[in-house]
């Protein structure tokens, strides 16, 4: 089990450091997306391909970000009936859920998106906007956002199984404040 928890632990180093890495992505998308409208409002001219720079970079935040959000543990759920459960059985569920749902889900998609990326890669495909960008850039992140994804729900699973073995803390459990708690500590500092 040490040597599983070691690759969850490494799995789980790669997502934070593309999390943190995609936190300047939206910066750029934030300062590009300003740019664009007082371009377009101030001088009448806009670009397609920096209209599309944008789209990329959404891509690259929800599809390069989804594996950290799972880490954190700060994805959607619907918790009604969950909640009241045992935390042993919510973990139980939770593996349930990796191993049949989630990684099967993920694989599939990575295995049918790679023949996407590659012919669009191989053709030289590019946006048929008037002066748009390639397109197979935007198409590789498909496979390697599911990947990502694949690898926490692989750390994850690792985690659920040291704790219902009892080698491991709880991984439903939040060890720090969450996201909501985060930003609202830091709206206060900026307050002050």
């Amino acid at each position: 089990m040490k040597f599983l928890l070691s690759i969850s632990k490494a799995i789980d180093a790669i997502m934070s450091l593309v999390g943190r890495s995609v936190t300047w992505v939206t910066l750029i998308v934030v300062l590009i997306s300003a740019g664009n409208a007082i371009v377009r409002k101030t001088f009448h001219v806009s670009s397609n391909a920096w209209l599309e720079i944008q789209w990329y970079l959404f891509g690259v935040i929800f599809l390069l970000a989804a594996g950290y959000t799972f880490l954190k543990n700060e994805h959607v759920r619907v918790d009604i009936i969950n909640q009241r459960l045992s935390p042993r059985t919510q973990v139980i569920i939770d593996l349930i859920g990796v191993i049949f749902f989630m990684l099967p889900a993920c694989l599939l998609i990575v295995y049918l998106s790679i023949p996407f990326f590659e012919l669009s890669f191989v053709t030289g495909e590019e946006s048929s906007n008037s002066g748009g960008l390639i397109r197979w850039p935007v198409k590789l992140l498909i496979p390697v956002g599911f990947t990502l994804l694949s690898l926490a729900g692989i750390s994850h699973a690792i985690k659920c199984i040291a704790f219902l073995t009892d080698k491991g803390p709880n991984p439903l459990k939040h060890d720090g404040p969450t996201a909501e708690e985060l930003l609202a500590q830091d709206i206060a500092a900026l307050k002050n």
